[in-house]
């Protein structure tokens, strides 16, 4: 089990990127949470096996279809959290 935090730049607020984070983090069996930041950027906090994270990245740095990633830095965490759903901050 790994924990990563993930920032996500672009155009990447306001086009669906929470709703779609939440719903491919099901998808890939990851938990956490996703929210806005107030300088325009999504922050994600993924925890899961390995291999799931590596797929849930790669969605990452696509996003939904009316997003447009800039960059996604990924930093990992030493501990993880126990999450035991994905959801929507705010």
């Amino acid at each position: 089990m790994k924990q990563y935090t993930i920032i996500i730049s672009g155009r990447v607020q306001g086009v669906g990127f929470r709703f779609s984070a939440r719903e491919n983090a099901r998808k890939f069996n990851i938990k956490g949470y996703v929210m806005n930041q107030s300088n325009g950027d999504v922050k994600i906090v993924a925890e899961g096996q390995e291999e799931n994270l590596d797929n849930y990245l790669s969605w990452c740095r696509e996003g939904p279809p009316h997003a447009w990633v800039d960059n996604v830095s990924i930093q990992k965490s030493d501990e993880v959290s126990n999450y035991k759903h994905f959801d929507i901050k705010h």
